[in-house]
């Protein structure tokens, strides 16, 4: 049963101030932190001003929010909560008759709202703008651009080292990106000029070099050849051409299935990115498994004068939270545990726990 509609917004508005305090003073910690950091990476790069730092920490600020939200939504909650406790104004609503879950019920609602506003809406600005930071880090912190892009056309791939660069393009892919199928290969001698171009039907790579099969070589100035073995020398190695593919945070929600069904179908995994989308649909759960939890800490402690403790449980549950959330993410990174269970077990978890502590206090 819902409360009535002018208690409802009475109580969302105290949660919606409690949550934006939170997520103010959190952001304003990590901004702090990110801008420290980047300034000792920058440290003695005379290209790297002031400013291009100050600029990579505010497009950073986006990504971040989505990842304090939920400890946002937890303190915001405790906050919110205690302070209508200790105010006596839950009392007050239990004696006209509400039980917990109905002053609960806006809470929830915003926390789910939020979530899905997230997801389909603040998630493709954030996503830009840490697209933006990679580009930025990439150039003036790695000193080095990615090196590898995948389009329904197939792949692009280029190497480059003291003798010059060369850019692959090949149909197809197998064995994660060391097997090319239908390649062709535009070879560039260190000042940039064309130097040639290669045609195979296969390419794979070995440690130190390409071996091609099935060749046709042309260049300037040369007649066509045709060999059935070719090898190019290459410093790529598998992680590196991995590593080159566009992550996660940086593709909105609304383009990840696409672009995993290009990388499936260039033969890439794409467990990282599947893992990153379930981890995006699994946010509004979250939050409203956080409302639960710190309802747990707030509705009695403070009435009861465990101020401390509510504050030592509520840093303890965000926490806890987070190291199991971050043990599931790995595991399942490395495919010991099924993308849907890493991704929604820690936000299902903490929704039962809450939930179940909850029907214990107010209903047992």
């Amino acid at each position: 049963m819902r409360p009535p509609p002018t208690l409802s917004a009475y109580l969302g508005r105290h949660f919606i101030v409690g949550i934006a305090t939170m997520t103010g003073v959190l952001l304003g910690l990590v901004f702090v932190i990110d801008l420290a950091e980047l300034f000792r990476r920058s440290w003695g790069r005379e290209n790297v001003s002031f400013l291009i730092v100050v600029q990579m920490a505010v497009l950073r600020i986006p990504f971040m929010a989505q990842k304090v939200l939920p400890f946002a939504a937890l303190f915001g909650a405790m906050l919110a909560f205690a302070r209508l406790t200790r105010t006596n104004q839950l009392v007050v609503a239990r004696a006209a008759g509400l039980s917990a879950w109905q002053f609960l019920f806006p809470a929830l609602a915003i926390a789910l709202l939020t979530g899905a506003l997230v997801v389909t809406v603040f998630n493709p600005l954030a996503s830009a703008t840490t697209s933006l930071y990679e580009s930025l880090e990439s150039r003036y912190l790695r000193g080095q651009t990615s090196l590898l892009a995948i389009s329904r056309s197939g792949l692009w791939l280029r190497q480059a080292d003291e003798t010059g660069q060369s850019v692959f393009h090949a149909r197809g892919v197998s064995r994660h990106g060391t097997e090319l199928s239908d390649v062709i290969v535009f070879v560039y001698d260190e000042d940039g000029r064309f130097a040639g171009r290669i045609d195979a039907g296969n390419a794979a790579l070995e440690e130190g070099y390409w071996r091609f099969s099935d060749v046709l070589l042309t260049g300037p100035d040369r007649p066509v050849k045709r060999v059935d073995d070719h090898r190019l020398p290459t410093t790529l190695t598998l992680e590196q051409i991995q590593n080159s593919l566009a992550p996660p945070e940086t593709l909105s929600f609304w383009l990840l299935p696409g672009f995993i069904a290009t990388l499936e179908k260039a033969g890439f995994s794409a467990l990282r990115h599947r893992l990153h989308l379930h981890s995006i649909l699994a946010g509004p759960l979250l939050l409203c498994a956080m409302v639960l939890i710190a309802a747990t800490f707030s509705i009695r402690l403070v009435r009861h004068g465990g101020a401390g403790l509510l504050v030592a449980g509520g840093v303890f549950a965000g926490f806890v939270l987070y190291f199991l959330a971050d043990v599931a993410y790995a595991m399942g990174l490395s495919g010991n545990v099924p993308v849907v269970l890493a991704a929604w077990g820690p936000a299902g978890v903490a929704a039962l726990l809450g939930l179940s502590t909850l029907l214990h206090l107010e209903d047992g």
